[in-house]
């Protein structure tokens, strides 16, 4: 009887005791989204023909198309996400359906990959103004340079409101969301309410974001190529084909033709949008900043500019002050800064000594930063040797302000690959 006693008394106590269950299988890594591919939006509403003057042109709206847009991935991964932006809109942005696929032309994409959307598991999205909206997560398979195509039905009456100029948007009348290879789809200068496309990563990539303004959207680049030419897309290029390097580095573009730092005008002022455009990309841990040149550019002669307030240009003084702040924003964000030089642009018909005084100065001060994680000297990669003042002829897309081509490669190749690693 004590021996059962013992037993059950074991037995109870046992029964007490924290049991070990058997070991259980780890999970993969936690997948992060990063940032593939981005475009800084802008207002349509605000774009002015000259700096400072506002223009109200008739508000064009969309009757219930669906838009299909081609993005190119900078980073590869097995599930995407889309953001959909209503950003600048003044009334809620209804988007009927969404779908993604890769892109096999300029309307045309393949139905096997071709997949819908999801909004939180519905269909559909309502995005209040000023707000945006990731899609849910879309298992695709994505590989850097590889073009995708975002396509989404809008709802009549809705107005243009939020823009960029990376590209152009195909569009087919009602629904086609579902339709791999569109015929005479009328074509939109402007790229619409699609502004980033992330991927799922398990590794942490670097996500480095280009910013500033048409010499970084890359305005005349890509003309007859077979692949975009613009010095961020260059870039890409130079980090997939680095040994070791594919796969590690997402390239973004925030550049926004006519942009300015500290004014608004075509584009909020990159003091206002560079938290967004570059601080809140998924993943972010570069900034290249190359911006100012249109804050020296836009201004009238000096004895008129009294006339002519909003023509008045900033000082050296208060453009790198403006940088100043970027650098300091991005520092606190654990953002990396690799702050460039201002272009030459000698030659162009908007050219004064004066302006090329407060380039000159804006310049020396960047190269003297000991507060950045590196200096890209843009300047000198594209000068002319024998008139440092303006572009070299074979680097000069022909206005003597803006890069071609080659000019473009010769900005990337400026970059020191090594600084996109730390």
């Amino acid at each position: 009887m004590k021996l059962v006693s013992r037993f059950f008394a074991l037995g109870l106590l046992l029964t007490l005791l924290p049991v070990a269950l058997p070991a259980q299988p780890r999970t993969a890594r936690e997948v992060r989204w990063v940032a593939s591919w981005a475009a800084a939006p802008q207002d349509y509403l605000k774009a002015p023909v000259l700096p400072g003057i506002q223009t109200s042109p008739p508000l064009p709206v969309f009757d219930g198309q669906t838009l299909r847009l081609r993005v190119l991935p900078t980073l590869g991964g097995e599930r995407v996400r889309v953001r959909f932006s209503n950003l600048f809109g003044k009334e809620p942005l209804r988007i009927v359906g969404a779908s993604v696929a890769r892109s096999t032309g300029p309307d045309a994409v393949s139905p096997a990959t071709l997949q819908g959307l999801r909004f939180g598991g519905l269909a559909s999205a309502t995005i209040a103004p000023g707000e945006e909206r990731w899609s849910d997560d879309a298992r695709l398979g994505v590989e850097p340079g590889q073009a995708l195509a975002v396509s989404f039905q809008v709802e009549a009456r809705t107005p243009f409101a939020t823009v960029h100029h990376l590209g152009s948007t195909s569009m087919m009348p009602g629904p086609a969301l579902m339709q791999p290879q569109w015929r005479n789809a009328t074509l939109s200068s402007l790229n619409h309410v699609v502004t980033g496309l992330d991927v799922a990563s398990p590794a942490a990539p670097r996500v480095v974001v280009a910013f500033g303004d048409s010499i970084t959207q890359g305005l005349g680049a890509g003309e007859g190529q077979a692949l975009p030419a613009r010095y961020p897309d260059r870039l890409a290029t130079r980090v997939r084909e680095r040994p070791g390097s594919a796969g590690s580095v997402a390239v973004i573009n925030a550049g926004i033709a006519g942009n300015r730092l500290l004014t608004d005008g075509v584009g909020p002022s990159g003091i206002e949008r560079f938290r967004r455009d570059v601080l809140a990309q998924s993943g972010v841990t570069h900034a290249v900043v190359l911006i100012g040149i249109n804050d020296i550019n836009f201004s009238l002669p000096i004895a008129i500019q009294g006339f002519a307030p909003l023509f008045q240009p900033p000082s050296a003084e208060q453009i790198t002050a403006g940088l100043q702040q970027l650098i300091e924003e991005a520092h606190a964000k654990g953002v990396k800064v690799l702050l460039g030089t201002i272009t030459p642009f000698k030659g162009a018909a908007s050219w004064s000594e004066e302006k090329e005084t407060r380039r000159q100065a804006v310049n020396r001060w960047i190269r003297g930063r000991q507060d950045v994680d590196a200096v890209v000297d843009f300047d000198r990669a594209l000068r002319n040797p024998a008139d440092p003042e303006a572009l070299h002829a074979l680097y000069d897309g022909g206005d003597h302000l803006h890069p071609g081509n080659a000019g473009y490669a010769a900005m990337a190749d400026a970059i020191d690959l090594r600084e996109l690693q730390e």
